[in-house]
């Protein structure tokens, strides 16, 4: 009895605060924005679950809002790097900072699960940053009209201009490992064409071989995401709608290290062409992208999975192998029986 008393008094309380948004929300913000945190901001788990109910409302009002946005700003909840289960505010975020750190990263994606394990978030959370989850298609939109909470930049941990802090040793490190593959950023490059604007030597990932950015004041992954739904998926608008990409390859990891050797050793090696290949669409997808021919890739991995197990494609029946398209792009036989 006693839960369904307490759930009845919260059904009112909603009901009370519907009112009071239809009643004075588009008249007289600063009336909705007291009694709001006269109502329920104080009780987290009122709040949380009006914030359930009303979320897209305060972030439209931070996008329609200018007067408001700082106010309607410290309304709003995220899960995050370090918050669990539980969602999580900006003003605590702040709070949260490391000293010194003069940023508030966040990531977008379709869901949490999308994003939690991001190539993006490695060396942020090696270094012990947090990185707040924005999965509402709205989000993206509103914290654009945001750009900054209490004197801290909103910086996107998937765009280019990512700058954190670095230690001597690590810059002159960095330095000697860009030099070192700047070989191989020119043979992607060549390989890639203009499916990427550039390819550089990465200070964003720790485990994954390569990711793929977009520019600072660009589309995101999620963003494109979003815009090409809303075209109704009208093939003449994909270019107007594709991001900007830049590659962004680990130096550290074992599988780019490899391919330096090769493309040191024969650029020209179709091996290498096909392993480029392969590793950019991985980075598409886990960067957040859609792939332009789920088809062909998944023809690349199964080529890749008869190679692993030592299987001769000339001892298959031949129709198996007709429409077989070979590993990269351009005409000739493919050389991918070579990699080891």
């Amino acid at each position: 009895m006693a839960t369904e008393t307490e759930t009845f008094a919260f059904q009112a309380e909603i009901n009370q605060l519907l009112s009071l948004i239809i009643n004075t929300f588009y008249s007289n913000k600063e009336i909705f924005l007291r009694e709001l945190f006269f109502e329920i901001a104080e009780n987290k788990e009122d709040y949380n679950k009006f914030y359930e109910a009303f979320s897209k409302n305060l972030k439209l009002g931070i996008h329609e809002d200018s007067q408001n946005r700082t106010k309607i700003a410290e309304l709003l909840r995220y899960h995050s790097t370090k918050s669990g289960d539980e969602l999580t505010s900006l003003k605590d975020y702040v709070t949260r900072m490391k000293e010194g750190q003069n940023e508030i990263y966040y990531i977008t994606g379709e869901s949490k699960k999308a994003v939690e394990n991001s190539p993006f978030l490695e060396k942020l959370k090696k270094k012990g940053y947090e990185v707040i989850y924005m999965v509402d298609a709205i989000d993206e939109y509103a914290i654009g009209q945001l750009k900054e909470f209490e004197g801290k930049k909103l910086v996107s941990a998937t765009k280019e201009g990512l700058k954190l802090d670095e230690s001597e040793d690590e810059k002159k490190k960095q330095e000697e490992l860009k030099e070192k593959f700047e070989g191989l950023c020119k043979v992607i490059k060549e390989v890639l064409g203009d499916k990427v604007e550039k390819v550089i030597v990465s200070d964003r990932v720790v485990d994954s071989p390569c990711c793929l950015v977009t520019g600072e004041y660009g589309w995101t992954a999620n963003m494109e995401r979003i815009m090409k739904a809303q075209a109704l998926r009208d093939s003449s608008m994909a270019g107007y709608m594709s991001s900007k990409k830049t590659m962004e390859i680990n130096p550290e990891n074992a599988i780019m290290d490899e391919l330096r050797k090769r493309a040191d050793a024969d650029k020209n090696d179709k091996s290498v062409k096909d392993l480029v290949m392969l590793l950019f669409e991985t980075s598409l997808l886990t960067s957040g992208f859609s792939l332009e021919d789920p088809n062909t890739f998944g023809t690349r991995i199964h080529r890749m999975l008869k190679l692993g197990l030592s299987i001769d494609e000339d001892d298959e029946a031949p129709e198996n192998d007709t429409d077989m398209p070979p590993l990269e792009d351009d005409a000739g036989e493919s050389k991918m029986e070579e990699v080891d």
